[in-house]
């Protein structure tokens, strides 16, 4: 059940898609691999951006990196060469290198041309740190449960505190994985942009939910465990609408709209990474012909999928933490969920 249909909420003034996700982007599809037990609170979450090749059949991208405490991998090659040519594999900081080696292993047995007749390919993980409610050195997290995520991809995927973003907290509330859509009328089609979080970020006090502040929605602040403003926040916004790599820059920068508007500070031990992409624009791995024909968005409209991004992006925020339920970790920690909150104070 969506935000606004359950909790009364609403975020922006556009229209959302049917599943208000980032799935309602033909094509777009989302798993987890979910790890809950005691100490071991953590997982992985798959983003396919189209159910075909990916390798083979790239889609324009691009990346932003709002504030760089973090430890994706993969943008460099996004930036330079303006595509995507992997899913996305989300899960916890210490946990990248062993998703990465999965989503290599994934992609050499449907390519088997890469490092062959043809390049290396670029693995895309991105990561925030699930410490405080789970073994993280531990390093639990296994590439079968990578691959498990990548297997479970679907339409109708499940949001809070479920695959990577199981340990994470926001606003020093139970986070992680949240998303929502827009439907954006262009010369009179219906386009969908929609976003994908996984938050781990800012403070208590700062919550703003659909522009009132935490504070006001309780009437009195409950106590809730002391909590920096670092942990960080990864975004992902995929359309439909043709865009260029430069083009899906400009719309990534519009993810700290969003997130301010929910009270985020970005803090100094925060990452605030966004990675955008289209899947209107197809490049392929082998062209044809020497020049590709591309389509894209005139500069005079493009205010509309800004609007589109900071909205699904304040939204996706605001459902991590209402999606999620209460959580008991590591060393007996308890991260409330926003949900339990809001229904004690008759909400």
């Amino acid at each position: 059940m969506g935000i606004e249909a359950r909790w009364g909420f609403r975020v922006g003034t556009m229209p959302h898609g049917p599943r208000n996700k980032i799935s309602d982007v033909p094509g777009v599809t989302v798993g987890h691999c979910t790890l809950a037990q005691g100490e071991v609170q953590t997982g992985v979450t798959a983003l396919l951006p189209h159910p075909g090749d990916t390798f083979h059949q790239k889609v324009a991208a691009a990346s932003c990196v709002i504030n760089g405490f973090g430890k994706t991998i993969g943008l460099v090659q996004i930036d330079e060469l303006g595509t995507l040519e992997t899913p996305i594999l989300f899960t916890n900081t210490l946990s990248v290198g062993t998703a990465a080696t999965a989503l290599v292993r994934y992609m050499l047995e449907r390519c088997p041309d890469i490092c062959e007749s043809t390049g290396s390919v670029n693995p895309v993980v991105c990561e925030c740190n699930d410490s405080g409610l789970n073994d993280i050195r531990g390093l639990h997290v296994t590439e079968a449960d990578a691959l498990a995520a990548l297997a479970d991809c679907r339409a109708d995927f499940a949001e809070g505190a479920v695959g990577a973003g199981r340990g994470m907290r926001c606003h020093g509330l139970k986070g992680g994985i949240g998303s929502s859509s827009r439907v954006v009328e262009l010369d009179g089609q219906s386009f969908h942009l929609g976003a994908l979080v996984l938050s781990n970020h800012a403070r208590f006090d700062d919550l703003i939910l659909a522009g009132v502040p935490i504070a006001q929605r309780l009437g009195q602040l409950p106590q809730v465990a002391p909590h920096q403003d670092k942990g960080s926040i990864i975004t992902v916004l995929a359309t439909d609408i043709p865009l260029t790599c430069r083009q899906l820059g400009r719309v990534a920068r519009r993810a700290i709209v969003g997130l301010s508007r929910t009270g985020s500070y970005c803090g100094n031990g925060s990452g605030e990474i966004v990675i955008a992409f289209s899947t209107a624009n197809k490049i392929p791995h082998y062209p044809q012909q020497s020049l590709l024909s591309l389509q894209a968005v005139g500069e005079t409209k493009i205010d509309l999928l800004f609007r589109a991004a900071a909205e699904c992006v304040e939204e996706s925020v605001l459902s991590s933490l209402l999606h999620a339920e209460t959580v008991t970790g590591r060393g007996g920690l308890t991260v409330r969920s926003l949900a339990d909150l809001l229904q004690e104070a008759g909400h």
